[in-house]
């Protein structure tokens, strides 16, 4: 068995309406799904992908409506790296990030920036044979835009610890150092770690939750007792309605996911209508009348667009 690679990496926020303007307007990325935090459906979760809301290019948020900022620590991801084909694509992101007042620095095919929210972001030129996953945007021409998960940076102060879980479990494959591949039949992502700062994490705006990789849904039983009989006390398997999904901390303290890779976001919508409205998973239906109300509302960031 292998992971694909990245399936999603889900961040929190204590903005929504600029947490959509950064990544569906500046970005250029693809809202998805509007839908809840289905482990505490009073509060957003909001998906971003390419055109087809695939896995390996999707960002996901939990909204809590005026968190405080938070701060990457020991045991917490903190760099997410996207993909872009070429030196000009960072010349055109350069430029734009400019104009939307964000500040950026540029160091060896990479351009490194934060949200709005202080999350580290950075786009990488990277040769693969990994399919783009690209969105569209009128204002970013498509050779241009962000093609998927690169791959996360976490903290950790000893990541020698967790060598035998992402190799001899997980099957990643060592890179060198502190670094490692998830590399499956489609597609592959890095993962790799660095020392922490000496300040202590704090969970809040602009920080990870969780990292997810890719299983094949056939297989995703066996990653459960794979993951267990390696003592990570991971949770039962949880069907999410678009995924399935199983969570465990890893020896460092990130917490991960595995997510299948289907049925996917057009499972409930039209793939031409995606993220237009507020969508429940079916079992949460029933709480619409009294979940809605309580959300900030969002419009759709596509709305005005030529179709």
């Amino acid at each position: 068995m292998r992971l694909d690679g990245i399936h999603h990496v889900t961040c929190i926020t204590g903005n929504a309406p600029g947490n959509v303007s950064f990544y569906a307007g500046t970005l250029g990325l693809r809202m998805v799904k509007k839908t809840v935090n289905q482990d505490d459906p009073t509060v957003y979760h909001l998906f971003y992908a390419d055109e087809l809301g695939s896995p390996g290019a999707d960002i996901t948020f939990f909204e809590y409506p005026g968190a405080r900022r938070g701060r990457a620590g020991d045991g917490m991801v903190h760099t997410l790296s996207w993909r872009v084909a070429s030196e000009a694509a960072l010349d055109f992101w350069e430029r734009r990030l400019s104009d939307f007042g964000v500040a950026s620095s540029r160091a060896d095919g990479r351009l490194v920036f934060a949200d709005p929210e202080g999350l580290r972001l950075e786009l990488v030129v990277r040769e693969t044979a990994d399919a783009p996953l690209v969105a569209s945007h009128p204002e970013i021409p498509s050779e241009l835009a962000l093609q998927g998960f690169d791959g996360v940076r976490a903290f950790a102060s000893a990541p020698e610890r967790s060598s035998v879980v992402l190799e001899s479990v997980l099957g990643f494959v060592s890179v060198g150092g502190a670094d490692w591949e998830a590399r499956g039949d489609s597609r592959g992502g890095f993962f790799g770690y660095d020392q922490p700062p000496a300040e202590r994490a704090i969970g809040g705006a602009g920080t990870v939750h969780h990292i997810a990789f890719s299983s094949q849904t056939a297989e995703h039983e066996a990653w459960w007792q794979t993951v267990g009989a390696a003592g990570l006390h991971p949770s039962p398997v949880i069907d999410r309605f678009w995924f399935k999904s199983i969570y465990f901390r890893e020896p460092s303290g990130v917490l991960f996911e595995l997510a299948t890779l289907g049925p996917g976001f057009s499972a409930d919508e039209d793939i031409e209508h995606l993220g237009e409205k507020l969508i429940l998973p079916p079992s949460f239906e029933h709480m619409r009348e009294r979940v809605e109300p309580k959300l900030t509302p969002l419009p759709d960031p596509r709305a005005g667009w030529a179709r």
